[in-house]
């Protein structure tokens, strides 16, 4: 296994490869490796020759107030599960190499996809996000690139630009991990306290309310985010940004819940900000 920082020498290694017919699977992150991770890690070895994994936290998703700073890091231990998992080549650059001195170019979604639930409460999130990974596939030059659901408007954002850019890109979802407890692992679960750490089982046991509602018939959206709105409310240190049920296509809010209906919530835990969602499947 490799490491490389240089965004020339990557180009340049990642082109080699295709050109020898090797397919080339990516998992772009921003490090402090958790199960998620690894689980993007094995299937991208099975979908490919060669496996690359990126480990860049970008500061133009961010805004102003976020964790940039303090977003928990560990090149060692994430260099260790890399290997461990086959991971060929590691991209870890630095900020500077990304958007060196009088870097300018942006690149945006437009529309629904980006403009509601985490668009609506981190303005410009997306733009950093479309942005950093369209120069990561222009570096890494992937076959195919894998993302977590959990980040569920990103994947359909990431999608909708690779459309759009008509990027030589097979984009791949992969199913939520979690914990045990039912929690959506996530990079970010390492600041919640024991406390907010409980509290937070409602973010999975609302949306596991939900969904039972939608099975047994219940179609009202406004009726199933009573119901899962009131199970997270219940928890003092918890504060909602958002609870919706949307078309899993174009992110709109939906009235009647359909076999295309996701809801997606967005949840303070303390200082601690957790996303997570889930398909609702109603009867029909």
């Amino acid at each position: 296994m490799d490491t490389v920082s240089d965004i020339t020498e990557m180009q340049r290694r990642c082109l080699a490869l295709r050109e020898a017919g090797k397919r080339i699977a990516f998992v772009p992150t921003m490090g402090f490796l958790h199960e998620g991770h690894l689980s993007l890690l094995q299937e991208g070895r099975k979908q490919g020759d060669v496996l690359v994994l990126s480990i860049f936290v970008n500061p133009t998703q961010f805004g102003e107030g976020e964790d940039l700073d303090t977003y928990p890091r560990d090149f060692e231990r994430d260099e260790s599960l890399a290997r461990e998992a086959g991971v060929d080549l590691i991209f870890y650059p630095t900020a500077e190499t990304v958007y060196p001195a009088n870097y300018c170019s942006y690149l945006s979604v437009e529309g629904s996809l980006t403009e509601t639930l985490e668009g609506a409460c981190r303005p410009g999130h997306f733009r950093g996000v479309a942005t950093v990974v369209a120069k990561l596939f222009n570096i890494v030059q992937p076959h195919v690139a894998l993302f977590g659901r959990k980040d569920f408007q990103q994947l359909a954002m990431i999608r909708q630009m690779v459309r759009d850019f008509n990027m030589p890109v097979e984009i791949k979802g992969m199913p939520i991990i979690r914990e045990t407890d039912g929690l959506a692992m996530s990079s970010r679960n390492v600041y919640l306290s024991d406390d907010e750490r409980r509290q937070s089982l409602a973010l999975n046991q609302s949306l596991t309310l939900a969904a039972e509602l939608a099975r047994g018939g219940e179609s009202n959206a406004h009726k199933i985010l009573e119901v899962s709105l009131k199970r997270l409310t219940t928890e003092p240190d918890l504060v909602v940004d958002y609870v919706k049920i949307c078309n899993a296509d174009t992110l709109e809010d939906v009235e009647i819940v359909d076999q295309r209906s996701v809801m997606l919530l967005a949840v303070k835990a303390g200082t601690t900000r957790l996303i997570d969602n889930n398909y609702l499947i109603a009867k029909v």
